[in-house]
């Protein structure tokens, strides 16, 4: 099942991202006063219940006694470059962690992934990295950064010739067409999410990590 997204979706595609305004952007009027930019930027986020982790000592344990290592994704910020064929997209983010015990240096690894999402469900492409933090002895607290990028080709990301009219046609009051929100229209809203990708970061968690996430 594919994830519920923090500042991703249906809206989230069309918001401007910083850096990714040109020429082949579109903006959408939604409402009095109300603008939305769509870019063929990828959309970046991290995905609900996979922004933070927690380890525990023992392993298989889960009570407040037992927490070792706790670790949350910040600072997430992306830069894009779509001029040519294909749009590149690089992020970076901050990992902060603490631990329990402070007795003695000691090196965690936490696992990561990216994926780039195409249509909100559809995972194109994943890696999976590790960021490495340092605890000092007697530290209680830790941070590293981390990277990802995405590769979109230009043509996939890009409304076609109609669904762009149709979105941004002028439309005049007392018209039938000015009644309508055009991405209400199914075949719009498919045209949309079709060329509409997101790069997403979280923890490469375990099942019980990403239970123990949600449920807590």
């Amino acid at each position: 099942m594919h994830p519920r997204i923090i500042a991703t979706g249906a809206l989230a595609a069309l918001l401007a991202l910083a850096g990714c305004r040109s020429e082949g952007d579109i903006v959408i009027e939604q409402g009095v006063g109300i603008t939305a930019l769509r870019s063929t930027c990828p959309a970046v986020g991290v995905p609900i219940y996979t922004g933070d982790i927690t380890t525990f000592t023992p392993a298989d344990a889960r009570t407040l006694d037992a927490m070792d290592v706790t670790a949350y994704i910040t600072n997430v910020r992306s830069t894009c470059d779509e001029n040519g064929g294909q749009v590149f997209t690089s992020a970076t983010f901050d990992v902060i962690a603490s631990r329990e015990d402070t007795a003695g240096a000691r090196t965690v690894e936490l696992p990561y992934f990216s994926t780039v999402v195409r249509g909100n469900d559809n995972v194109v492409a994943k890696r999976v990295g590790t960021v490495q933090l340092t605890f000092a002895d007697g530290q209680a607290r830790a941070q590293a950064s981390g990277s990802a990028e995405a590769w979109v080709d230009r043509a996939e990301a890009t409304l076609p010739d109609d669904i762009r009219e149709r979105i941004t046609r002028k439309r005049r009051a007392g018209e039938d067409s000015a009644a309508i929100d055009p991405l209400t229209e199914p075949d719009v809203r498919a045209a949309v999410a079709k060329a509409t990708f997101e790069l997403l970061i979280g923890f490469q968690l375990t099942e019980e990590q990403l239970a123990y996430n949600a449920t807590r």
